[in-house]
């Protein structure tokens, strides 16, 4: 089921369903009519897929800016002038809170944690403006769910978790990290993840291709550590993102990341390596699978539909997750699919083909073949549809970046590292290794 969530300037935060049923709202200074939300509706229908709808939208009196993320969308209505990518950047943190707060953040969660929803809103914006964002300072002020906690705010309806003290790191220097933290086993959890994405043309031939990086941590150590991360080719890195934990000249004087971490999840830095970098001597992607396809339409009879995905460079890594999608034209009455692998549905409605793939075995490769069928008495539509195409490769950074050590210091006791192995000094023991994920972020074949 796809769900909008709204918010607005004159503050104003709505939720409701594909169909265009309010279930949840809020609203801040003023009160902004829902008729607001037709606008959205508008753009969004005559939009080719879910994802596809323009970030900022302009109406008579207001700007409606947007963001789509795991089948929600965040929805500002901005009364006056503003900066799109400040509007963007704050609705993805209103994502991150909700999902650090209860693991996911779908329409079935927020709905559970209504009264908790609200009181991060209210403390997220003050007046319309955003106040706290920090994850750290949130959690001292408001704390997480649990399922005693859950019940109590469901049966009184009023909330059991709002601090009345001020959080402590509130009034410091560093204010994403809270003081007096303490962990019986010291952890330190990195992951380095790379979307790629590409377009390929009918022939296989890549058309475009850019990679949108991040590095996700977990912080679990005691006290006010200072960390050093290093890369072993930190040129491929361009236009950067970083939480405000980095210091940033010695970004620029050493290419080094040197911080003091937040407590807990957090993001520590995007990047992007466009299509012109990608193609010169220091960034050579291979793109890591293709697609054979033969899709053709005939007006009066049964049409063609056959599609096989394979590796084509992973570097001998298991390509995962695989699911492929296919918007038909509305012409389109029914498809009728034989997978060799994984199962596929078809959606009448918006006539969208999903085949959830799984892994790929390089000795058999997945294929999906059958018939298309037009409705009677409709054109043959004048082109074919578009394959999207999603994956994920474990252990393999697309791009090429790799981690060459970390070095932590301040606190005497030693860290141990889970899914993240690297060379550590200073008063730490060494470790070694890397995790990298590789996925398809819009990944297109045209046929």
């Amino acid at each position: 089921m796809l769900t909008y969530i709204l918010t607005a300037n004159s503050y104003f935060f709505n939720i409701f369903f594909y169909y265009r049923d309010v279930f949840m709202e809020k609203h801040w200074k003023s009160v902004i009519h829902k008729s607001i939300c037709d606008y959205f509706f508008e753009v969004q229908g005559r939009a080719v897929s879910l994802d596809d709808v323009p970030p900022v939208i302009a109406t008579p009196h207001h700007y409606l800016i947007n963001i789509y993320r795991s089948q929600l969308y965040f929805v500002a209505v901005v009364t006056t002038e503003v900066s799109p990518l400040f509007v963007i950047e704050f609705l993805h943190r209103v994502f991150d809170t909700f999902e650090d707060y209860f693991a996911e953040c779908t329409e079935s969660t927020i709905k559970e944690h209504y009264v908790i929803v609200y009181e991060l809103l209210d403390e997220m914006l003050d007046n319309g403006f955003p106040l706290a964002v920090e994850s750290n300072v949130l959690k001292e002020l408001i704390k997480p769910p649990n399922f005693l906690r859950t019940i109590t705010d469901t049966v009184t309806g009023k909330s059991t978790g709002v601090s009345g003290i001020l959080p402590t790191g509130q009034l410091s220097n560093i204010p994403w990290r809270r003081t007096g933290v303490k962990y019986t086993n010291n952890e330190a959890y990195f992951d380095v993840i790379e979307e790629i994405d590409a377009i390929l043309d009918k022939s296989g031939a890549t058309v475009f291709a850019e990679i949108q990086g991040y590095i996700d941590c977990l912080i679990k150590l005691s006290g006010m550590p200072d960390l050093t991360l290093s890369f072993m080719n930190p040129r491929l890195l361009d236009d950067v993102s970083f939480h405000p934990c980095v210091r940033f000249k010695r970004w620029e004087s050493e290419r080094v990341l040197s911080f003091v971490p937040p407590d807990g999840n957090f993001r520590l830095i995007s990047y992007h390596i466009g299509a012109q970098k990608l193609n010169s001597r220091l960034c050579m992607v291979a793109i890591p699978i293709y697609v054979r396809h033969t899709i053709s339409f005939r007006e009066g009879a049964a049409g063609r539909f056959d599609v096989t995905i394979g590796p084509k460079q992973a570097m001998g890594k298991t390509i995962e997750n695989v699911v492929v999608e296919v918007l038909f034209p509305k012409s389109i009455l029914n498809v009728t699919l034989t997978p060799n692998q994984g199962k596929y549905s078809f959606d009448p409605v918006t006539k969208m083909m999903t085949w959830d793939v799984g892994k790929i075995d390089p000795t058999k490769l997945p294929n999906i073949k059958g018939t298309i069928n037009l409705q009677t008495g409709s054109p043959v539509p004048e082109s074919n549809p578009t394959i999207s195409v999603q994956f994920s490769i474990s252990q393999w950074a697309i791009s090429g970046v790799k981690v060459n050590r970390l070095d932590m210091y301040g606190e005497d006791k030693i860290p141990k590292f889970g899914n993240f192995e690297l060379a550590v000094t200073g008063k730490y023991k060494p470790f070694k290794g890397v995790k990298y994920v590789t996925k398809a972020g819009k990944f297109q074949v045209r046929t």
